[in-house]
């Protein structure tokens, strides 16, 4: 896990960058208070943001593809790609696109679950889950005509094989934050779906469920490309998490040293607005607590009626758990069809 850059030269980067944020050159520092957004601007605090996700590689780095195999599946076509997203480990991921697409084409990234089921991860797109229904995304979105991309996440997929508790840990003790390396993963791949010519880069969205709901959210606050974002059952506010004493729901991969100090899930989240944000949630959710959920909700109203865009912040809660049920699914699709 060696990069170029260390911690402390990062964050002090982008605490120049973010001028008058108040952030100490070492985001660790826990006598640090958390600073007011109300002076920064949307992109200073995006940068603050990606300050706090450790030691990462050059934001910048060059990418490259290797088409691994190209076969007609359920009316679309699919790629098998290794991505060279990180210079670290090559990354496996499907390509999926309308048989006979003629471009450009919105496009979308979709992120795999977590559900404890590491030999899945990216193949989730093709096969579904077991708390989805029948139909995998790359058939429902591809008869939409949206090309779409998914990657397997650090220890998920063709990348399995290490306990998540233990990559956590190294990562850790080398400066790095587990949840920032998958985050990096999924910006690079943002790079790569824009850089498909069968892709309209002014048309992309983010989507996903549980830990991919989270990595949506987070991607399209951190970049403006997405113009769409849907997400599903994990709108988890942190605070109602701890207060409801949930903090072992959610799997260590999750947890970014000193964000508290600096972010809500709210002010993540404000960072999508204007763009249109569709989240959607079930009410016996243990991963994400009715009380935060309303709490988020009647912020990002606020912040979206601020900026004259009221309609395009919406939260449907459904009386269901931890379960994309088949009207959650219509309802993200004619989202999709709606805003995209």
């Amino acid at each position: 896990m060696n990069h170029q850059k260390s911690r402390r030269d990062f964050i002090k980067k982008s605490t120049l960058a973010a001028a008058g944020l108040g952030l100490a050159a070492g985001a660790c520092n826990m006598n640090s208070e958390k600073k007011p957004a109300s002076n920064s601007t949307p992109q200073e605090r995006r940068e603050q943001l990606y300050g706090l996700l450790c030691d990462l590689p050059p934001r910048d780095r060059e990418i490259s593809a290797t088409v691994v195999s190209r076969e007609q599946k359920n009316g679309h076509v699919l790629e098998k790609l290794l991505l060279d997203l990180n210079g670290e480990q090559l990354v496996p991921a499907w390509f999926a696109l309308p048989e006979n697409a003629k471009g450009p084409m919105p496009a979308i990234l979709f992120s795999h679950s977590h559900g404890g089921k590491y030999q899945l991860g990216k193949d989730e797109l093709i096969q579904g889950n077991s708390y989805m229904p029948e139909t995998p995304y790359a058939e429902a979105l591809t008869q939409m005509g949206y090309c779409v991309l998914s990657i397997d996440h650090w220890v998920f997929g063709e990348r399995s094989g290490r306990r998540e508790s233990e990559f956590f840990k190294e990562a850790l003790w080398r400066g790095q934050c587990m949840w920032g390396m998958m985050v990096y993963d999924s910006l690079k791949a943002m790079d790569y779906l824009c850089q498909r010519p069968e892709v309209d880069a002014s048309r992309i969205g983010a989507i996903g469920m549980s830990m991919g709901s989270t990595m949506s959210w987070w991607v399209a606050a951190l970049d403006t490309r997405v113009k769409v974002c849907v997400d599903i059952c994990c709108l988890t506010d942190f605070d109602a998490l701890i207060e409801d004493g949930g903090l072992d729901r959610h799997g260590v991969y999750y947890y970014v040293p000193s964000l508290l100090k600096y972010f809500s899930t709210a002010e993540i989240n404000a960072l999508i607005a204007p763009r249109a944000h569709l989240a959607i949630a079930g009410s016996l959710d243990k991963l994400t607590p009715v009380p935060g959920l309303h709490k988020i909700d009647k912020a990002l109203k606020k912040v979206y009626e601020e900026m004259g865009a009221a309609g395009k912040w919406k939260l449907n809660i459904y009386e269901i758990g931890h379960h994309e049920t088949p009207e959650m699914r219509q309802d993200l699709l004619d989202y999709l069809k709606r805003e995209l």
